[in-house]
């Protein structure tokens, strides 16, 4: 009985490990993946928000609306489709959507000064680093609190279209102060999640879902990562 136990208590000990050590490598898969994105929409906002012709040609036109609202339809497709595709091709529609991300918000580089650019970057990594570390680490359960964020967000949003047609530099104010809150704890919840849900899969043993898996899960990050740096530039950013 005792010989039994002892190896069953091995068994369990070494699946347990095998399972850290994947969940080790997925989360490096997904911020590695995040972290190519951010430099796709970094080079792609540079490389337009540098040139005052093309900016001129976009947003000086009705262009800038199809750039604007691009990314917003490329997010709505993959969440269709990501089912039907390769991991491949899902990993390619991620770094189109990324670079799609870059042209809509080159336009930061006509309204604020680069080493505030730079720097609200920097501070955006730092602070993101810290909330998805917590995410990981943490033993409290913040499903709950995911919910509430996502119905949070959903207000953010109807706010901000409103305040299109108010221009409300209070609202606005608003917005972003909330935007901040928001997304810094969809950072940890989307962290804990991606964690969750690969214990959750990893002894099926799926390795296209676990592929796919970790480009959804980089996916989520990336859109806490921009919009915790875009409203947290609105606070940081010194205009030109």
């Amino acid at each position: 009985m005792a010989d039994y136990d002892t190896i069953r208590t091995v068994g369990v000990g070494t699946r347990s490990a095998e399972i850290d050590a994947g969940l080790r490598a997925h989360m490096n898969k997904v911020y590695g993946l995040m972290s190519v994105a951010l430099v796709i929409t970094a080079a792609a906002a540079w490389a337009v928000g540098t040139s005052p012709a093309m900016l001129n040609a976009i947003f000086g036109s009705p262009l800038k609306w199809v750039v604007m609202f691009a990314p917003l339809a490329m997010v709505f497709a993959f969440g269709a489709m990501v089912n039907k595709m390769s991991v491949g091709a899902a990993q390619l529609f991620f770094y189109a959507f990324a670079a799609a991300m870059g042209l809509s918000i080159s336009f930061i580089f006509a309204v604020y000064t680069g080493v505030s650019i730079v720097q609200t970057f920097l501070v955006t990594a730092a602070a993101f680093a810290g909330l998805s570390l917590y995410g990981y680490t943490t033993k409290r359960d913040l499903s709950a609190v995911g919910s509430f964020l996502v119905m949070g967000l959903i207000g953010l949003i109807i706010a901000s279209i409103v305040n299109i047609f108010l221009a409300s530099s209070a609202l606005q104010f608003a917005i972003s102060a909330i935007g901040v809150l928001i997304f810094a704890g969809l950072t940890a919840w989307d962290t804990q999640k991606i964690k969750t849900d690969y214990i959750a899969h990893a002894q099926h043993g799926d390795q296209e879902w676990l592929g796919k898996s970790a480009i959804m899960g980089a996916l989520n990050l990336y859109m806490d990562f921009i919009n915790l740096f875009m409203f947290l530039l609105r606070f940081m950013g010194n205009r030109e």
